[in-house]
């Protein structure tokens, strides 16, 4: 399994812009095969500031995913990147799925 991570912030101001992008990016993400969750979640202490997870089966899901992000929200909308605070910290993780079984 692949977990995408980001960390990133809004520029001043544009925070609920900002939210609602990173939001629409996640439900298409949900609609894609191989994913198998993807959220969004605010700071606790600075609303600021986002955590954005996906997971995919496989690279070739994530791949797939992130080209029709690009070629249908992207182009419509302009991306995230106008709206960030400063470069988000981003990265790839490799989990076995066996590792993701969470207790209630």
């Amino acid at each position: 399994m692949w977990v995408e991570t980001v960390v990133c912030t809004a520029r001043r101001g544009r925070t609920a812009r900002l939210r609602r992008l990173l939001d629409a990016r996640q439900a298409l993400k949900r609609r894609c095969e191989g994913c198998q969750g993807a959220w969004v979640a605010p700071g606790i202490g600075d609303k600021n500031i986002f955590l954005v997870q996906a997971i995919f089966v496989d690279e070739k899901s994530w791949k797939k995913a992130s080209e029709k992000i690009s070629t249908e929200l992207d182009s419509k909308d302009g991306g995230i990147e106008s709206e960030l605070g400063g470069p988000p910290l981003v990265g790839m993780f490799k989990i076995r799925a066996v590792d993701l079984k969470f207790k209630e």
